[in-house]
Order: structure tokens, then sequence, then C-alpha cells
């Protein structure tokens, strides 16, 4: 752990560890496209309900 000095006083710096991401941002023709969306999207349920009713999207 690294120890930082501020006012004369000594602190120990605690770092979370950071998560890898798969995610990947493409940009092709000014479109942004980004993997971890397009997955969020694909995991949606695509059932939707209105007054009761079930539609499929």
């Amino acid at each position: 752990m690294t120890t930082l000095l501020y006012r004369g006083h000594n602190y120990v710096q605690h770092k979370k560890p950071v998560a890898q991401s798969n995610c990947i941002e493409l940009t092709y023709r000014r479109e942004h496209y980004n993997t971890c969306r397009d997955e969020a999207i694909r995991a949606m349920d695509n059932q939707l309900a209105y007054r009761g009713i079930s539609y499929s999207k």
C-alpha cells in the first residue's frame, strides 16, 4: 500500500481493485456501438404487458 503525506500527516492509501471489463466501444461512420449495451438489450425480456394483455416485441 502507498503511504501519502498530507499536511504533515501520513495516510495509507486504500485502492479497490479495478474490475476488468470486456466492453468494447466501436465507432463506424459516426455511429457508436458498445458490446455491453448490445448484450444488455439482448438479455432484456421481449414480453410487454398493457392492461393485463401480453404482447411480444
